[in-house]
């Protein structure tokens, strides 16, 4: 019989769903805070069951000498070693959907309680001030809300709002115009967003392209008497210059659930009367916390008993029989979804894999799952294997797959095409008898390049001179060129380069190779290989 460790408080009818599945469990709530006493037992489970008060760190996994699964009561896993536990054979899992609603319910009570100055009239009412006619606050009804991000929690906001009877208008690079119209929301992009909202909540990971999506030049696009809500995660805002926003009166006011640094103890929107601050409550609810642990043990649970894997961080679905066969196709999948997703720029639409030959012979849902993992990485946080289909289907993308007998040249091949609200984009690969991974085809036009961490992609027009000049400029900036790659339609058409550089472009250098005569596109490509 397996059995599980719950080191953290959870609720009792979590430890009987590991019971009913016949799993053996031990509760000990406050053994997460004994790093010496977990580090002594936890070789005796083939689960742990956490939330934030235990820490795996590498030497607990070290002595974790059954541990087939960690599974965590809630999204965040900065208290897990995700490397050192994919290292020790460790599936780590989360619950990244149940606290989904009660985010959402805090960003609509956030709202609300802006659009009214609540906390600062209940302070001046305590204080016996009575001052009525200081606290004149604004309707939410027949306003513009602005969502920025329109996942999961997104959608669930969009649809609180307009019970509101507020219009909703969404910046979502991911959102489809289909899905757009079942949310009922209106599709835009950002600036066109930032000029018409009202209000504006944000509802995205933080990730290099929204570090401080509000800027000091995004407030500046906005209405005058904008009211900003964040519930999603510090640094999509820059503190100081909503600040300045806020005392000029551009922000009639802020409420903020997350902060750039936490616990947040000294930040500069703090004693600042249009400022709602909370300490990070997105998901402190009663039901929030019952639905992440009732999650997490039936997650647990199920991978102990069936080998079932749900919401996985660091593994795909992938039995021990199929992993020799499915391993480098696995691999080859979640490249060539990576170089289509650094590609795309614009809302996805559908997306068609095509499988040819001996691998269209193979359990290709794991491939899917990693192809799909590819492509949206770029832009979400928080996706892996598992959870990319769903977040997939959720922003409306249309998978389609598609398996056939060999009909060129290659014994084995994968074809991803990305189409977006402008384009069809595809690139296709194999894996040869080495088990290496090879681009073997962008746009319908025949290359072959081996895939490394840092490349360039070019598409360009076809004329003589251009890859001299191309390799002159690399030449002066230092960029030492490894391999060479390169396609055609026809003479005088579009052509394609695929380079690979020894270390990844700066923003000056790509800026650079764009102004190049010739050059149509120019991107630069990082893979984890």
């Amino acid at each position: 019989m397996a059995k599980v460790l719950v080191s953290d408080k959870i609720s009792p009818a979590a430890i009987e769903i590991f019971k009913a599945n016949g799993v053996e469990v031990d509760y000990l709530p406050d053994v997460g805070k004994d790093k010496e006493k977990l580090a002594e037992i936890i070789g005796q489970y083939d689960g742990l069951a956490i939330r934030s008060a235990t820490k795996v760190t590498e030497k607990i996994l070290a002595n974790a000498t059954n541990l087939k699964v960690i599974g965590r009561a809630g999204i965040g896993v900065d208290n897990v070693d995700i490397p050192a536990a994919t290292a020790k054979g460790v599936i780590v899992m989360n619950t990244p959907f149940g606290n989904s609603i009660t985010t959402a319910e805090h960003a609509i009570s956030m709202m609300l309680a802006l659009a009214r100055q609540i906390p600062e009239a209940d302070a001046s009412t305590r204080a016996s001030k009575w001052e009525k006619n200081r606290f004149m606050g604004v309707e939410v009804t027949n306003k513009t809300l602005g969502l920025i991000g329109a996942g999961n929690i997104g959608s669930i906001v969009a649809d609180r709002a307009q019970g509101l009877k507020m219009k909703v208008i969404a910046f979502d690079p991911f959102l489809t115009p289909e899905r757009a119209v079942d949310l009922g929301v209106e599709k835009v992009e950002l600036d066109e967003l930032l000029a018409k909202a009202d209000f504006i909540t944000l509802h995205t990971p933080l990730i290099d392209a929204t570090r401080n999506i509000i800027s000091a030049e995004a407030i500046a696009k906005m209405k005058d008497g904008v009211r900003i809500i964040n519930c999603a995660r510090g640094g999509l805002i820059d503190e100081a210059a909503l600040k300045d926003a806020l005392e000029a009166g551009k922000v009639a006011g802020a409420a903020l659930d997350v902060f750039l640094e936490e616990p947040a103890k000294d930040n500069p929107l703090f004693g600042m009367a249009n400022v709602i601050c909370t300490p990070h409550l997105g998901a402190s609810t009663t039901e929030a916390q019952e639905n992440v642990a009732l999650q997490v043990a039936e997650q647990i649970s199920a991978y102990l008993v069936t080998g079932e894997i749900t919401n996985a961080l660091n593994f795909p679905s992938i039995s021990a029989e199929e992993a020799p066969k499915l391993t480098p196709f696995v691999k080859l999948a979640e490249l060539l979804g990576s170089f289509a997703g650094q590609l795309t720029e614009t809302g996805i639409k559908g997306i068609r894999i095509e499988f040819e030959g001996d691998v269209s012979d193979l359990n290709t849902r794991p491939m899917v799952a990693a192809l799909l993992n590819g492509v949206l990485k770029p832009l979400l946080e928080d996706v892996n294997m598992v959870s990319a289909p769903a977040l997939a289907k959720d922003r409306g993308i249309a998978v389609e797959t598609v398996n056939r007998e060999q009909v060129g040249a290659y014994d084995n091949l994968i074809r991803l095409t990305v189409v977006t609200e402008r384009q069809e984009r595809s690139v296709a690969g194999t894996v040869y008898g080495s088990k290496a991974p090879r681009i073997v085809e962008i746009k319908n036009i025949t290359l072959e390049a081996e895939v490394t961490p840092h490349m360039l992609y070019i598409t360009n027009e076809d004329k003589p001179g251009f890859i001299g000049r191309l390799g002159t400029l690399l030449g002066q900036l230092g960029i030492n060129i490894a391999n060479f790659n390169l396609g055609r339609v026809e003479q005088g058409k579009d052509a394609i380069a695929l380079l690979s550089i020894d270390s990844e472009l700066t923003d000056g250098e790509l800026t650079q190779i764009e102004g190049l005569e010739g050059v149509k596109q120019a991107k630069r490509l990082v893979f984890g290989v």
